[in-house]
């Protein structure tokens, strides 16, 4: 019988991909038997039903008057270190270097080296926060005192080591999604609701950041809209809605888009289109792209960051340059022009979100790292070849 492990996992609980991973895969290793216990300030958005493996531990803050602002690293290092005392944690997993790594590591120094911290950068750990010489050493410390790190792309590695100079071994995780969840769902009366039945869906999902160049979705919907009977859904929200929804006015297309904010349930909403726009500036990974793929939607993205890593130009998806919206749109009116190339592309997606990123392999692979760093025998289970997803 395989050694049941106890794990602390702190990230973001709100929206965000990241946070949806950390939950996704406390979730699954829950069901593999191990105890998981969340750290966080709120209770994480995709924890969903009860399960007797997974806890939840809320930090709280002190607001004493003497701080400027309320010490939430200190908050949640002395809370990751009493979780990991009572419950006898193995380890912590922590997703974003800082504040989370840099907490675990204190909380490490009070309860002794036995416990171990394992951190996954997401993205702006590095793209952002590192390029600030206030912060770069500060990661740079989290990073290289972690007893293992990963990172969600190739891309992100080659940057993390670029911006920071770091030698340390980063193990190439991927994001995933549980293939129970995300797949083509039965929905034509729900797509009655957004569209007529000779309209095409294109919908975009995102936290409306600056970095995701959500005006250029307009831009791309108006431009297709031209020759394409076609909708546009909007799912999130963020500090760029009101811009979107001022290009939206100005270009009149207020009646054929959707605002439906946020969604817990996206897989319906996807599962309903036929093209997700994704013109980011930046991504180390795209998530909401595999979540799309997966429901065998097909994505038109930036060519940047680690997008490349997961969709396959012309064969799963498109890639354009960063902002040129007049490519991106010659891209959707051909998929959403030829049916035989969408049904190619749509059956590319479902293979390729299956089996690339098929959540069993990779919660396998983190399983099989916390194992190397706690230097106990692997299970023979996780020593078999690859999956059969």
């Amino acid at each position: 019988m395989k050694e049941r492990l106890k794990i602390g996992i702190t990230c973001y609980p709100t929206l965000g991909g990241s946070g949806v991973v950390a939950t996704e895969l406390g979730k699954l290793l829950a069901e593999k038997g191990h105890e998981v216990h969340f750290i966080t300030h709120s209770m994480p958005f995709r924890l969903g039903k009860f399960d007797k493996n997974i806890f939840y531990h809320e930090v709280e803050v002190n607001d004493y008057y003497v701080f400027k602002y309320p010490p939430y690293d200190l908050s949640l290092a002395s809370k990751l270190a009493q979780v990991a005392q009572l419950e006898e944690l193995d380890l912590l997993h922590v997703h974003y270097a800082i504040p989370h790594a840099v907490c675990a590591l204190l909380a490490k120094q009070m309860v002794g080296d036995k416990l171990k911290v394992v951190t996954t950068l997401h993205g702006t750990d590095i793209t952002v926060l590192a390029q600030d010489e206030s912060l770069s050493d500060l990661i740079r410390y989290a990073i290289n005192q972690s007893d293992a790190v990963t990172a969600v792309s190739d891309d992100l590695i080659h940057e993390t080591r670029r911006l920071l100079d770091i030698t340390k071994p980063i193990d190439l995780a991927y994001n995933f999604v549980d293939k129970r969840v995300y797949y083509p769902r039965e929905v034509q009366a729900l797509r009655k609701e957004f569209a007529h039945p000779d309209e095409k869906i294109l919908i975009h999902i995102s936290n409306f950041r600056p970095v995701k160049r959500v005006t250029d979705v307009v831009e791309i919907f108006d431009r297709v809209s031209r020759d394409i009977p076609s909708r546009l859904l909007f799912v999130g929200e963020g500090p760029e809605l009101s811009k979107v929804l001022c290009k939206v006015k100005e270009l009149g297309l207020l009646d054929r888009v959707t605002f439906c904010g946020k969604q817990d349930d996206v897989a319906q909403l996807l599962s309903l289109s036929d093209v997700m726009l994704l013109p980011s500036e930046k991504e180390s990974f795209g998530l909401v792209a595999l979540e799309a793929m997966a429901c065998g939607v097909p994505t038109i993205a930036s060519n940047a960051g680690g997008i490349p890593e997961l969709i396959t130009h012309g064969e799963s998806g498109f890639l354009a340059e960063i902002g040129d919206v007049e490519m991106m749109a010659e891209y959707a009116r051909k998929l959403l022009s030829d049916q035989d190339v969408y049904e190619k592309m749509k059956a590319a997606c479902l293979h390729r979100a299956r089996f690339t990123f098929c959540n069993d392999a990779i919660t396998r692979q983190y399983e099989q790292i916390y194992y190397r760093v706690l230097e106990r025998p692997m299970p023979e289970e996780l020593k078999l070849k690859p999956l059969n997803c």
